[in-house]
């Protein structure tokens, strides 16, 4: 499960790039019950943060980059950013933004891995990260989709030191690797790793990407208001054993995300 405490490897920010600001913060505060607050209207500057029952969820910004696909990029904690880099670089991984400092609240960088799969680092400083998680309407897990689930766990087990553990997924899905950040045991996961072919990736151009997963009370709710406010849906709404019930959901931007009600502990 995903905490606040932040250890080293563990996903502590998510940002959501879109052409349109205004149009991305009303479909998630419709289908996730998101508040949005603005911390900026300039041309290049656009975005602000997301919160849900007062704490901040995730933040918004307008996209930029030419060519760009609107998409959520997850952040995880690391205590050197600069290391982290190195690592990046050692593994056959990009660096797309050197690690940066962001005033007081900490210092941050973007890479792809060796696959072209978009990620980024969080080094704290008096920002730790979200201030909710694992709870209806924030982020409970995180996934990457990718054509080569062994050259992925080689590249982000160099980088982060993550912990894998494969399972096999019921009626020949194939197989699904857990992650745990270095040193910390089980109930510690807080993501998955799954192997597609290339075709199955059309949203990245068959490269590989990151998607979040966020905890509602009601699934197929979730689902309807995503396709009233102009989303689509991907897959599900399905029950997934020991899981719960899940659905993959395009925003508007055709941005990806999951929406998944857990099953009861």
């Amino acid at each position: 499960m995903i905490t606040t405490d932040f250890v080293p490897g563990s996903p502590c920010w998510l940002d959501l790039g879109v052409p349109d600001v205004r149009a991305a913060a009303a479909f998630y505060g419709a289908v996730l019950g998101w508040d949005y607050e603005s911390m900026g209207e300039g041309q290049d500057m656009e975005g602000g943060m997301f919160r849900r029952d007062g704490k901040i969820v995730a933040g918004l910004g307008k996209l930029t980059e030419e060519g760009a696909r609107p998409a959520w990029m997850i952040y995880h904690s690391v205590t050197d950013a600069d290391a982290t880099t190195e690592a990046v670089q050692r593994g056959g991984g990009t660096v797309r933004v050197a690690p940066m400092d962001l005033d007081e609240w900490g210092r941050m960088a973007q890479y792809s891995d060796p696959l072209g799969g978009q990620f980024a680092v969080w080094q704290p400083g008096t920002n730790k990260g979200v201030e909710l998680v694992d709870k209806p309407g924030s982020l409970c897990w995180t996934e990457l989709y990718t054509s080569d689930a062994a050259a992925a766990k080689e590249f982000y087990g160099g980088v982060f030191g993550w912990q894998f553990g494969d399972m096999q997924l019921p009626g020949g899905g194939g197989t699904y690797a857990l992650i745990t950040p270095a040193g910390q045991p089980e109930e510690r996961m807080h993501g998955g790793l799954m192997e597609l072919p290339k075709e199955n990736l059309a949203l990245a151009d068959g490269r590989p990407y990151w998607h979040p997963v966020f905890a509602v009370e009601d699934c197929d709710a979730a689902v309807a208001k995503a396709t009233e406010n102009g989303g689509s849906v991907q897959m599900g709404p399905d029950d997934a054993e020991g899981v719960g019930r899940l659905a993959v959901c395009l925003d508007p931007a055709n941005a990806d995300f999951v929406v998944l009600t857990p099953v009861e502990s």
